[in-house]
């Protein structure tokens, strides 16, 4: 952290001296929220497989549930720096101006030099009041969600017989109802944080892109972590096969991920409709190497070095893929959220946005480790937990 903290305000130093306090400010903004959202998205992606492993009834992943349980505990840290970023954006604070449209004098016609008619065509969407609305409830639905499930499993793994099986189907009922809220949620807080960075161009897609992102990056990190807790004497029972499972589930993420990021770019390019190629001709022009290196980690690295069952069984060559992918999708968000918010002044992703990440990852791994210190990584009591502990494929 203190490391990540250093290159942070080199970087931002840097930035300062060449272009100036108005675009150093804007510049830490933009890289603040940038990688915020990226851990924040880890930690939501946790929380949805979370659910998904409840509504399905999975048993294969019941040893490993703690560890869900651990990431997402970031949630709250990670939501407290979003809305920070929001605020400062609303109101203008530290040259912030990352989501322009932000500014309410691109509705007003009066005013000429600033006024923008796309923008206020979009209006009724996006304005502060509904804005805020959708963002209050998007925190505040994830934030209670993360607690209730987690305070429920503490409950469960106190209980048993009849107790424990209510308890798992209230567990069960209250996941399939929160993947459905998850579903509009996930969507629509990425228009509103993410794409409405570039106000002027939609994509339908652009949700389910963003989310797939978020699953995947929750896939590596949990796996990474189930390995590191397990080369360190903890999750004996945890064997080959539930690495296998948790490697398949980064595998089958990563070309979700990438059949949303091609059918999104090959639509607009096969219609070559100027309003609609606008937001990847930009990156193709002016960042190709931040466009097509993030694809091609994101894509060919999962599809060449995760095929076989015997890289999904090794721990360190799955734990050196994984955190390829890791950086991957970190990549994959510096090429949302920064050639929008910094326009002709972002040239390359440099010290402060990597610094920041360092930081960020930190933080992160404190959080993590720290929630699975206050109790049992390994669920205690289940329904499934001895069909979990002789998993076997």
């Amino acid at each position: 952290m203190v490391l990540g903290l250093a290159l942070a305000a080199i970087g931002f130093f840097s930035v300062k001296s060449h272009h100036g306090p108005e675009n150093a400010g804007q510049n830490f903004w933009a890289a603040l929220f940038m990688n915020g959202f990226y851990f924040f998205g880890i930690a939501l992606g946790a929380l949805f497989f979370y659910a998904l492993q409840f509504a399905t009834e999975s048993s294969w992943s019941v040893l490993v549930r703690g560890v869900y349980e651990g990431v997402y505990s970031y949630l709250p840290i990670g939501a407290a720096v979003i809305v920070l970023c929001l605020l400062a954006g609303q109101f203008h604070l530290g040259g912030n101006h990352i989501w322009h449209w932000m500014d309410h004098r691109v509705f007003d016609p009066a005013e000429k030099d600033h006024y923008d008619p796309i923008i206020a065509g979009k209006s009724a969407y996006l304005n502060a009041p509904f804005f805020w609305i959708r963002a209050i409830a998007f925190i505040g639905t994830f934030l209670f969600a993360a607690n209730w499930f987690r305070n429920q499993s503490l409950k469960m793994d106190k209980l048993g017989g009849d107790d424990l099986r209510t308890q798992h189907l209230l567990t069960y009922r209250r996941s399939a109802l929160f993947l459905v809220v998850f579903a509009v949620f996930s969507s629509v807080l990425a228009w509103d944080w993410l794409m409405s960075i570039d106000t002027h161009w939609f994509s339908t897609l652009y949700g389910w892109y963003v989310f797939a992102g978020m699953w995947c990056s929750a896939m590596v990190t949990s796996v990474i972590v189930v390995l590191y807790l397990k080369s360190k004497g903890y999750l004996p029972q945890v064997n080959n096969s539930h690495i296998h499972d948790m490697g398949k589930w980064v595998f089958a993420t990563s070309f979700l991920w990438t059949y949303l990021y091609f059918s999104q770019f090959m639509l607009y390019w096969y219609a070559n409709i100027p309003e609609e190629v606008a937001y990847a001709k930009a990156r193709i022009d002016h960042h190709p190497w931040l466009m097509w290196g993030m694809f091609f980690v994101n894509f060919a690295v999962p599809m060449v070095l995760l095929m076989s069952r015997d890289a999904k069984r090794n721990p360190r060559f799955l734990i050196g893929v994984g955190t390829v992918i890791f950086i991957g999708h970190w990549l994959d968000l510096c090429q949302m959220v920064l050639p929008g918010a910094l326009g002709e002044h972002f040239h390359q992703v440099g010290a402060l946005e990597f610094g920041l990440m360092l930081f960020f990852l930190g933080l992160f791994v404190m959080t993590v480790l720290r929630t699975l210190t206050k109790a049992p990584p390994t669920v205690v009591n289940s329904p499934y937990l001895e069909e979990s502990v002789h998993h076997s494929i």
